[in-house]
């Protein structure tokens, strides 16, 4: 429950005692696997495993209420509105513009709820050059 609470906060806590009447174990397996055992693991820090979470989930497509409790725990974890958009933008070109555009609407719903709105937005790259190779081409085939 205190990996829950630190990465989640209150909405969590409200996921879990929503599955309290229909499946609680549900709700245990949430708190002692997926955080108790996952979350917990030390190789990724927070913020790195709410970057995958919302990748996730966006890939997935129809897990908006998931993506409210988990815009709120990047948000908890230190990720910057601005880092939230810009990942929720680069899943556009592996997950497709509708799932990219639900998250992000779903985003936008905990960012106002917080007081966040409206993001800055984040400088456009020019096109990137293409890099020179330091390797002489390969043959072409015959």
């Amino acid at each position: 429950m205190a990996v829950l609470s630190r990465v989640d906060g209150e909405a969590g806590r409200r996921v879990v005692d929503a599955l309290a009447e229909v499946s609680p174990e549900l709700g245990h397996q949430i708190v002692a696997w997926a955080f108790g055992e996952i979350y917990d693991r030390p190789a990724l820090a927070p913020r790195e495993r709410q970057l995958v979470t919302l990748g996730a989930l966006t890939a997935l497509g129809g897990c908006e209420p998931q993506l409210d409790v988990h815009v709120n725990a990047a948000l908890n974890v230190g990720l910057t509105p601005e880092e939230i958009v810009e990942a929720l933008l680069h899943s556009a070109v592996y997950c497709g513009i509708p799932r990219a555009l639900n998250a992000t609407l779903a985003a936008r719903k905990v960012f106002a709820e917080r007081g966040l709105l409206p993001v800055a937005p984040a400088e456009s790259a020019e096109p990137a050059a293409p890099a020179e190779s330091a390797e002489p081409a390969a043959p072409a085939a015959r």
